[in-house]
């Protein structure tokens, strides 16, 4: 994720408490929300196509995988 688009994310969630937001700002404020929970997903369901099940393995795959826990 960009700091960039949490940093602002953040801002505006901080003036919205204590100031409010002007309309312009409520706009750009679900636009960045709208990309942050985008980009959330499309890494959430990368991370969970990556997920192997052990009992699905073969043991060569094991075996790969032990030596490159090894390696780090």
């Amino acid at each position: 994720m960009r700091k960039e688009l949490i940093d602002r994310i953040n801002e505006l969630a901080h003036k919205k408490k204590a100031e409010g937001l002007t309309e312009e700002e409520k706009v750009e404020q679900a636009e960045l929300r709208a990309e942050y929970l985008a980009e959330f997903r499309k890494n959430f369901r990368r991370q969970l196509e990556d997920v192997r099940f052990v009992e699905d393995l073969t043991e060569a795959e094991l075996e790969e995988i032990a030596r490159e826990k090894n390696l780090m």
